[in-house]
């Protein structure tokens, strides 16, 4: 243990007295100093309370002369261990709800990590009123968005170990939650200053005859202006905006993975009414996201966007999402996309030969592999320059591992991966790639072709790679009409030949052979087109 760490316990206390003294005594045999704040307790839990104070002992009992709230007595209390030389401090309820048997784990994590918090992930039993299981999960929701991310896995449990000095940072500068909506509070505002948070399971009981602080109304309607306020606040959270190709992989798997646990929970419109903020959030905060919304949409349409169509144009990619994680859950039926080429789609079934399928970012041809049978999908490999499509077999894999696609990550296709495919495409595979989306080292790699009124950059890597493969080659688009979708397969060419002499024109005459069938789908669809970055940049 580094001695430059020294922890007390917390424990904010109004009108528990029953079970106080078995907290106090499990914290004291753990070899802490414990600081108790009674918030205002009326007879005899105050009498009960006081008699604990043994300053000799190692127990402080202070008392706030009338009751503030938890958040108050928390920050009280957190102010004395600072002014005292802690460098950390433990909170825990006095009433006897959380496992005490968990507190070396919690002391131990935070031994590991001094500048993290570190929380109690609660592992509750059936005495949990139903009622409450149900608001945690609502306020989960709301967290997971607040920091896009689901590191915090609850942040309602009192049962924690704070950095002080990290804390008193963050006091120093805003104000926090004083009664019941302090602990969630708290914890956002410390995740967004960088604060790493540390989960650790924890047993949480509601004990019998217990006497619950929690207001229903006035604790609910506080704890939901919290939400309000921490959402606009991300709002304000700038977000840098990079090169399509280099985006983190954050916004992929938090993004995907609310998505999934939201359509569980809410079905597509709950879901979609989750994430409106979140969509709210990108779009505003976005930069150059939805600048090149409003680019497209004024090339498309003739006329300038409100920020309502932007908005609009942002929700259709959310719903998206959702619709795909739908396809692959098994909840949308496989009747519901129709193929307006079957003769196409079953040639191509039937053909033992492989094929090349360009896709492109516009409408939803994941959603018509998600409704495929599964001997048809196994035919399918698809090529991604990043890894955002990595996160997405991970979802797959935890929601539906006999759905995951067969990925090949590439950023140039080199001898090995050429062999590998053709080998793919001699056993009948089709190859997947995307035929709107150009290579960050661009050059040589790309075509200038006119799409919606000016040259725009489209990538030669799907026809190089047709013309290695020697294998047909197809268009796929899937776009939603109404509540269904439509498939379309469309041929592009027997085989792609690209002779040396003049093998840069064939190349831009296959590039623009593609936007036009593109721009027609574009025209057609606008909000479905889901390339938000300036799609005609040099």
């Amino acid at each position: 243990m580094s001695t430059s760490i020294r922890t007390c316990a917390i424990v904010p206390t109004h009108d528990h007295w029953r079970a106080i003294g078995g907290v106090v005594g499990a914290l004291r045999a753990a070899g802490l100093p414990v600081l108790v704040i009674d918030d205002g307790s009326s007879e005899p839990a105050a009498a009960v309370i006081a008699a604990l104070h043994r300053p000799d002992d190692g127990i402080q009992v202070h008392r706030l002369p009338v009751n503030q709230g938890k958040g108050v007595a928390v920050i009280h209390g957190m102010r004395l261990a600072w002014e005292a030389g802690y460098t950390h401090a433990v909170q825990i309820d006095a009433d006897g709800q959380h496992d005490e048997a968990a507190l070396p784990a919690l002391l131990a994590r935070s031994r590991q990590h001094p500048a993290a918090l570190i929380s109690a992930a609660p592992i509750f039993d059936d005495s949990m009123p139903a009622g409450r299981r149900i608001g945690r999960w609502i306020t989960h929701l709301w967290v997971w968005i607040e920091t896009l991310s689901f590191t915090i896995t609850d942040s309602m449990c009192g049962f924690r170990v704070y950095p002080l000095a990290e804390v008193r940072a963050l006091l120093a500068e805003q104000a926090v939650g004083r009664r019941m909506d302090f602990d969630p509070d708290i914890m956002v505002r410390l995740f967004w200053r960088g604060i790493a948070v540390e989960m650790v399971p924890a047993r949480v009981i509601y004990p019998p005859g217990n006497t619950s602080n929690f207001k229903l109304w006035a604790d609910n309607l506080r704890i939901s202006a919290m939400h309000t306020r921490l959402v606009l606040a991300m709002l304000m959270r700038p977000v840098r905006s990079r090169h399509w190709a280099r985006h983190s992989e954050r916004g992929a798997w938090w993004g995907l993975l609310v998505s999934a646990t939201a359509c569980r929970l809410l079905g597509r419109r709950g879901c979609l009414t989750v994430l409106a903020p979140v969509v709210a959030y990108f779009m505003l905060a976005g930069g150059e996201q939805p600048r090149a919304s409003r680019d497209f949409l004024t090339r498309v349409t003739g006329k300038t966007p409100t920020g309502w169509t932007v908005y609009r144009h942002f929700m259709s990619f959310a719903a998206r999402a959702v619709d795909s994680f739908r396809a692959w859950n098994g909840g949308i039926r496989a009747g519901a996309a129709v193929t307006d080429t079957p003769d196409a789609l079953a040639r191509l079934a039937a053909d033992p030969r492989g094929a090349l399928l360009v896709v492109a970012h516009l409408g939803n041809t994941d959603l018509a592999r998600a409704l495929l049978d599964d001997a048809t999908r196994a035919r399918l490999t698809i090529l991604v320059h990043t890894r955002h499509a990595v996160n997405y077999n991970r979802l797959l894999r935890r929601f539906r591992p006999e759905a995951a696609l067969n990925l090949i990550q590439v950023s140039e296709i080199g001898p090995e991966t050429a062999i590998d495919l053709q080998q793919r495409i001699d056993r009948g595979e089709w190859v997947v790639i995307a035929g709107d989306r150009t290579p960050a080292s661009g050059g040589p790699h790309v075509s200038f072709v006119p799409f919606l009124g000016e040259d725009a950059a489209f990538p030669n890597g799907p026809w190089v790679l047709g013309a290695l493969l020697r294998c047909p080659v197809h268009l796929l688009f899937c776009v939603r009409i109404g509540d269904g979708w439509r498939m379309t397969l469309e041929h592009f060419a027997d085989r792609i030949v690209l002779d040396r002499k003049v093998r840069r024109d064939a190349l831009r005459s296959h590039a623009a052979a593609y936007a036009v069938r593109l721009e027609a789908y574009a025209r057609a669809f606008p909000m479905q087109w889901y390339n938000f970055f300036d799609f005609w940049a040099r």
